[in-house]
């Protein structure tokens, strides 16, 4: 259990220094969000013509908080909605009232008060983008999960198979090649286990020595 643990751990450690490549195994799972909210693409390119996408990218990569990704690309797409993009975002959602919708863009941009249709126009815009970022994001979560225990499955099972190259310092017999490649599968699982066990008892123990005094 020791050993694999610590095999695990080693390949959490190695899966997560790719970040240090242009983002590495970070850059699993944005694609969703970028589909999700590619719609809106017009007002995010108010607020940034070459790369609309560059500072949703860039909080998905630095590991912001999700329901704090969420609110900062919904202030983006907000500060892009004008009379301009007003048309085009209408279309990509479904069921917004595209002359309502740019009645309401108009107001907004000069300040003016908003009528209660042109009010809860805006609230199905809302709720509609509300709904299509939390598909992106969710799905998006759990393809750079998935991403990352495959990687760091591969490297375990690499880095087990090596060590038994080492240690018997030759081809090993087919048994041991399969019990190390096991080990590998094993480390993936165990390592948060393992962390969560030694933490555990190293609560415990503490506890126990300032129970004796």
């Amino acid at each position: 259990m020791a050993a694999a643990s610590a095999v695990g751990t080693t390949s959490f450690g190695l899966v997560d220094s790719t970040k240090a490549f242009r983002g590495g195994i970070s850059n699993a799972g944005f694609g969703h969000i970028k589909t999700a909210i590619d719609g809106f693409r017009p007002a995010l390119e108010v607020v940034n013509p070459d790369d609309p996408f560059q500072t949703m990218k860039a909080n998905w990569l630095n590991g912001v908080p999700k329901d704090d990704q969420k609110a900062i690309a919904k202030s983006l797409v907000r500060l892009g909605i004008t009379p301009t993009t007003a048309a085009n975002l209408a279309t990509a959602v479904p069921g917004v009232d595209g002359t309502l919708f740019g009645a309401a863009a108009v107001k907004v941009n000069a300040g003016q008060e908003l009528t209660e249709q042109e009010i809860n126009m805006l609230g199905r815009f809302d709720a509609i983008l509300d709904a299509r970022m939390d598909a992106g994001f969710e799905r998006a979560d759990q393809l750079y999960r998935n991403a990352s225990k495959l990687l760091a499955a591969v490297i375990s099972v690499a880095l087990s198979i090596a060590g038994v190259i080492v240690i018997q310092k030759g081809i090993p017999a087919a048994s041991d090649l399969f019990l190390a490649f096991l080990v590998g599968l094993l480390a993936t699982p165990l390592a948060p286990i393992a962390k969560d066990i030694s933490s555990a008892l190293s609560t415990t123990v503490a506890a126990l020595k300032s129970a004796k005094g």
